[in-house]
């Protein structure tokens, strides 16, 4: 069992932190964060997250100054078995979702959901509060598309705040949603969770990739498919680059004799 109260184990994947960590093990280090009142923020990372960070010095930032970075994406575990960590495990944000939920509402801690339609936010709550009667949902937000301004930050955290929600599950995408939750910490007094759309697939709005597919590292194929006019880009353009570049970190590493992570592609990054 791993030890809640140590920083997880981790490598750099060209330049962007990511923890090795488990359902069980992020879980239990919300709720303790939560449950001491402490305002963290946590990502869930794929490829899209590496490769905008590489090209976004401030949302490389984001990424390697939150408090947990799970390796959402089946790419993400290999990187990170290839760097040394052996027993990595996927940390998938519509998957983790539902365990916090479950150790939240056995633990009497209030909840938020930030992002999404309204009419999405409505189905979500409705389906988490059936399935957990005891949950506490303290607060929904679905702010309006496209950038946050200040004023609308200043009043969601409000509205957080005097809800006494102490975990804060963010849907706004990605980079949006990072780099919020980046600005947030230290205002709001709770664990932000950013959890991508998790909050579609959770409410059955959007069909979420058979488990098989998803084990076997093709979930971006499958979501490809079912938004093309939307993903293209992200998946054609950035998953062929993730393998070139992670590539020639693990060969320099290689060449090193080391099997960690390459500081010419921190530098680089960063």
């Amino acid at each position: 069992m791993s030890d809640v109260h140590a920083p997880p184990e981790s490598r750099h994947i060209l330049g962007m932190r990511v923890d090795a960590t488990s359902y069980a093990d992020a879980a239990e280090r919300i709720v303790r964060w939560a449950k001491a009142g402490e305002s963290r923020y946590v990502c869930v990372a794929a490829v899209n997250n590496v490769m905008v960070a590489r090209d976004d010095r401030s949302f490389l930032a984001a990424m390697n100054g939150a408090d947990l970075v799970t390796s959402d994406g089946m790419p993400l575990v290999w990187g990170l078995r290839a760097l040394g960590i052996r027993d990595a495990t996927r940390v998938y944000g519509p998957e983790l979702t539902p365990v916090v939920l479950a150790l939240a509402a056995r633990k009497g801690i209030p909840v938020a959901f930030v992002g999404g339609r309204p009419a999405v936010l409505d189905t979500l709550v409705e389906k988490v509060s059936s399935d957990l009667p005891e949950l506490q949902v303290a607060c929904r937000v679905s702010p309006t598309f496209g950038p946050i301004d200040p004023e609308d930050d200043d009043r969601i955290a409000r509205e957080i705040d005097a809800s006494g929600a102490r975990i804060v599950f963010v849907g706004l995408g990605c980079p949006k949603q990072e780099l919020w939750m980046a600005r947030q910490r230290g205002t709001v007094r709770g664990v932000m969770v950013g959890v991508g759309a998790a909050f579609d697939f959770l409410a059955g709005v959007k069909p979420q990739a058979p488990k098989l597919v998803r084990r076997m590292g093709f979930e971006w194929l499958f979501r490809l498919s079912s938004e093309p006019r939307r993903l293209w880009k992200r998946y054609l353009r950035q998953n062929p680059r993730f393998v070139v570049l992670f590539g020639r970190q693990l060969f320099r590493a290689r060449i090193r004799g080391h099997g960690l992570e390459d500081p010419v592609e921190r530098q680089e990054a960063a």
